[in-house]
Formats: C-alpha cells, sequence, structure tokens
C-alpha cells in the first residue's frame, strides 16, 4: 500500500535523525517546550516505526515482489523503532538489567548512531528509487 510506503520513509527518517543526534543536543526544538528528545515523543515514534516496518514485510508495494521488494526499509524501521523503545525502557527501568538487556545495550544501543544513519540512508533511498529490489 502506497501509505505505508509513505509512513516508511517518514517514519525512518525521523527515527534515525533521533537516533543519529541522541543526547548530543543537535536536535530540532520547537515552540511550546516540544522536543525530539523528549522520551514520550521518542516512543510514540519507535513504536509507529516498528509496527510500519513490520506492515512493510506483509503489505508490498502493488507490483513489487513480497517481502523481498521491501526489506530494507522494512528491516531498518523495526530496528530503528525497537531500538527507541528499548531506549525509553532502559532509561524507565528500576530494576538490574538482564543478561539479553546487557546483551542489547553492548550491541545495539553503543551502535544506535551507524543504526540512525542506516535509517536515513535507506529512507532517502527508498524515496529515491521506488520500485528497486529490496529497497
Amino acid at each position: 500500500m502506497i501509505q505505508f510506503y509513505f509512513l516508511s520513509i517518514l517514519l525512518n527518517a525521523l527515527a534515525g535523525y533521533i537516533l543519529f543526534t541522541g543526547d548530543d543536543g543537535n536536535v530540532l526544538e520547537f515552540k511550546n517546550d516540544f522536543s525530539m528528545k523528549d522520551e514520550t515523543f521518542k516512543l510514540v515514534v519507535g513504536i509507529l516505526t516498528a509496527v510500519t516496518g513490520l506492515l512493510k514485510l506483509l503489505s508490498p508495494v502493488e507490483g513489487d515482489v513480497p517481502v523481498v521488494g521491501d526489506l530494507v526499509p522494512a528491516i531498518a524501521g523495526l530496528l530503528a523503532g525497537f531500538l527507541l523503545i528499548f531506549g525509553y525502557y532502559q532509561n524507565r527501568s528500576t530494576m538490574e538489567p538482564s543478561e539479553h538487556a546487557e546483551k542489547i545495550d553492548r550491541i545495539l544501543m553503543k551502535n544506535r548512531k551507524i543504526i540512525g544513519v542506516l535509517a536515513l540512508i535507506a529512507a532517502v533511498l527508498h524515496f529515491l528509487f521506488p520500485k528497486v529490489l529490496l529497497l
């Protein structure tokens, strides 16, 4: 569906930007105290990005190869969304992290800037080349 195509581009770019800028302060800020640093905003973007990534796998754009046709943007969306959601719960948790949470933190969260850049690249390439296999 073309709606998921648009949402995939928009949310991959937004999630990639949030992951890339992180807590460095290079984040867009708007009037009325709205900021992309807001944890609730990051959680909502993470959930929407992950759901859109999952739906991109299930409903390809017309004329495209099922699953494989949107593989890169779908995986980028799932991964970026997962990192935003995981970061939210990691900041809010009062319990000691489990062994799996420590592995995710060590492998993925430490490399979130790279994953953010990859999500941005996936969004731009998906926008520029809509019918290319894997994009």
